[in-house]
């Protein structure tokens, strides 16, 4: 890895453990961000939002871990099974992150359902065009279509490493299919198509509740003292 110009970033309350601060290190914004240079960047633990590369760097906390499926490995449960059975109707496609109403309008419908109580609420086009829309050229949207009608995006970043889960969101009055979970499935089984090694899954909080999901992946590594370990489920 060459060189890099690091800063620090001021600090903010963090957005998932209460009464605790949070900061991070990120990269030059003028460094060209090339699929090679962000493989090398998210093997230690580094993510994106939007250009902006960064890691958790927090005084006297190091409750972030970065999380990653080695899909080879990986053995579907039973429950998860039945899930990849009943959203074998959808169609994917892979598609670029430009603006797009259809994205934007599910989008919206996501964040207002489902996370109301959280920082990205109320949606607006220019927060979901500041993080989610990119010139990168390894961003991609990965539509999930029923019928030509759009139920799920997930916003993934294809390295030469391994496919990365930026963001996903979908269709939050069909509870039925588990959109968010199949997300996850079904990139595992895209990272097996094209011989890739992990699928990332950001950052995993043990004290947080609505990060425990990631957990059900596994085998699951995550970044721990600047090495990749095995956690348990």
């Amino acid at each position: 890895m060459k060189t890099l110009q690091l800063y620090l970033a001021q600090e903010h309350p963090c957005s998932y453990l209460e009464q605790r601060s949070a900061g991070s290190i990120f990269i030059d914004p003028a460094e060209p961000v090339t699929a090679d240079l962000y493989s090398q960047l998210i093997a230690q633990g580094f993510r994106r939002s939007a250009t902006h590369v960064y890691r958790p760097h927090c005084i006297d906390c190091n409750a972030c871990v970065s999380v990653r499926i080695p899909v080879h490995a990986f053995t579907a449960s039973a429950a998860q099974q039945k899930i990849i059975r009943r959203n074998q109707d959808l169609t994917v496609q892979l598609v670029g992150t430009d603006f797009s109403p259809e994205h934007y309008a599910l989008y919206q419908r996501y964040i207002e359902q489902r996370h109301a109580d959280g920082d990205m609420y109320p949606p607006s086009i220019e927060q979901f065009q500041s993080f989610l829309t990119s010139d990168l050229a390894f961003a991609r949207f990965y539509e999930f279509r029923l019928n030509g009608q759009l139920l799920a995006v997930a916003a993934t970043d294809v390295l030469p490493t391994g496919l990365s889960a930026m963001y996903t969101f979908f269709d939050p009055d069909d509870k039925r299919r588990s959109l968010g979970r199949y997300a996850i499935l079904w990139q595992i089984q895209e990272s097996l198509r094209l011989d890739l090694p992990y699928l990332y899954l950001g950052y995993w909080i043990k004290e947080c509740q609505k990060m425990s999901y990631k957990t059900q992946y596994q085998p699951l590594e995550g970044f721990i003292d600047e090495e990749w370990q095995p956690l348990p489920a």
